[in-house]
């Protein structure tokens, strides 16, 4: 009897920590910049962080969520974390999660790229606020991703990341930065990686040097994104 009942117990134990370790999911695609699609169909969004909404047009969108991609290209395994801390599913039943993929934290990789920045929805933090809140302040600080390319963005954890639709006139002068590709002279863009288009840095009819690493001169007259 004493035998079965350590049986039972040992199978028990073992499913209930296998129940609490997190499920390995594959990627379909990828939405944006903080959401994605898993193969079976469900819909995760990206908790504690919020990147440019495509819909809206916003800087930096298309980039971000390129980025996002890249990161999580179609067939990659992926880990999602639930936070105790925090909802398990938003309003319109996208699971709320960490992903992780290849040991990585992808919501962590994205704020640190500039990809995206910490959104802790209606104040609340959850257990990498931290770590989240450190990334943004570095990728802010060093001019990384959006926070160079976007003069518009504003600092504000409390709510959704907001870039802008539209950048300085073409002619104000940059801030000097590192960060800044010198083939741009007269605004700030950062050198690839990600690959940027005219609708995400929003700029227009500026300046360009050669090589124009981005692509931005499609007909070589020096000016680029052209009204």
């Amino acid at each position: 009897m004493k035998a079965a009942a350590a049986l039972a117990c040992a199978l028990l134990c073992t499913t209930v920590a296998a129940a609490a370790r997190p499920r390995t999911q594959r990627v379909a695609r990828v939405v944006d910049g903080d959401t994605l699609v898993l193969a079976g169909g469900q819909r995760v969004r990206l908790v504690q962080i919020d990147a440019p909404e495509l819909a809206g047009g916003e800087c930096y969108s298309r980039a971000a969520a390129r980025t996002t991609a890249r990161l999580l290209p179609p067939g990659t395994r992926v880990e999602l974390e639930a936070d105790p801390q925090l909802d398990r599913v938003d309003r319109y039943g996208r699971l709320l999660r960490y992903v992780w993929a290849r040991g990585r934290d992808v919501n962590l990789a994205l704020v640190r790229a500039g990809a995206a920045t910490v959104w802790f929805y209606n104040g609340e933090r959850g257990k990498h606020a931290g770590q989240l809140l450190a990334a943004a302040r570095a990728a802010r600080a060093a001019r990384r991703g959006l926070w160079g390319v976007c003069r518009r963005a504003v600092w504000n954890v409390r709510a959704p990341a907001t870039t802008g639709t539209s950048g300085p006139p073409a002619d104000s002068r940059p801030p000097a930065s590192s960060r800044c590709d010198p083939s741009y002279p007269t605004v700030c863009i950062p050198p690839p990686p990600p690959d940027l288009d005219c609708a995400d840095v929003r700029y227009r009819s500026f300046r360009v040097l050669q090589p124009d690493p981005h692509h931005f001169d499609g007909n070589h007259d020096g000016i680029a994104c052209e009204r």
